[in-house]
């Protein structure tokens, strides 16, 4: 929500600004003007990035208004299924947990969990690093490095969509001249005519290149470093499954290996100790 209030401090401090300067805000509305700028920067952007990124890109912009889905209650209920997962293997086997691993969306356990079964890139990469442990038997060091490989790449998937965007904000101000220098085009098309009406197109061509830089500054700029926050984030979950996926394969104790994930996490999304230790008493 934090997002949306910014938005609306730029509009609003920009419409202050202008009409308490004796503006007319009529003038600024050049329809003709945003289609050039928003279809251009659109078609650019579809050009530019491949469907499967497009579609990341639009998943994730929910969240920019609505907030990260990666909040405290998440991570209370990942380190909440990592505890069961672990306590279940270590008091009954590996089988016990052999039908929840393969099948994490139909299992009771996982079922524990929504807001985590939600995302399902999390519980892929839960489910398919703890087969590897289980039917490898791999020391915890080499379990690591296995999983800062793929920790690796789906930082950079992370990332990328913000990336894109951020493209985009790049190129707003040249598609604001662009916008500027059709009206121009038309302006010298009205040469001769009245001065209202070459004032009119005037006004209209500066009008496109305030938008485009508006547009980008005020709103597609900030919605990229949102993204990338957003990214950087959600790498936060795969570290704390990986810190408390090789404390376990290492012989810790259920609770000690949660905790060590619980300490990665953002200070300001970090269930506390007692949060925690309250959470995982429905478990026990």
């Amino acid at each position: 929500m934090f997002a949306v209030l910014g938005m609306l401090v730029v509009i609003v401090s920009v419409v202050t600004g202008y009409l308490a300067s004796h503006g007319n805000l009529i003038a600024l509305w050049q329809p003709f003007e945003v289609l050039i700028i928003c279809g251009s920067a659109l078609g650019a952007f579809m050009t530019a990035n491949p469907l499967s990124l497009q579609k990341k890109v639009l998943k994730m912009l929910p969240q920019v208004l609505f907030g990260s889905r990666h909040n405290k209650h998440f991570y209370l209920q990942l380190l909440s299924l990592t505890y069961s997962l672990f306590q279940k293997s270590r008091q009954d086997g590996f089988l016990s947990i052999e039908e929840d691993i393969e099948d994490p969306f139909r299992s009771a356990l996982f079922s524990n969990f929504p807001d985590v079964l939600r995302d399902h890139e999390v519980v892929y990469f839960l489910t398919d690093n703890y087969r590897i442990f289980t039917l490898t038997g791999l020391p915890a060091h080499e379990i690591d490095a296995i999983m800062d490989a793929e920790i690796e790449q789906i930082e950079e998937e992370l990332v990328a969509p913000s990336h894109a965007v951020n493209k985009v904000a790049e190129a707003l101000p040249g598609f604001g001249i662009v916008a500027a220098v059709l009206g121009i085009v038309i302006t010298m098309g009205s040469i001769g005519g009245p001065m209202e009406e070459i004032g009119a197109h005037v006004a209209a061509a500066l009008v496109g290149t305030f938008l485009g830089i508006f547009f980008a500054y005020g709103f597609v700029g900030p919605v990229s470093s949102h993204l990338e926050s957003l990214g950087q984030h959600e790498v936060k979950a795969y570290l704390c499954i990986k810190a408390s996926l090789v404390a376990s394969v290492a012989g810790y104790s259920p609770p000690v290996a949660v905790e060590t994930g619980r300490k990665l996490l953002l200070a300001d999304l970090r269930p506390s100790f007692s949060e925690l230790s309250d959470y995982l008493k429905q478990y026990r």
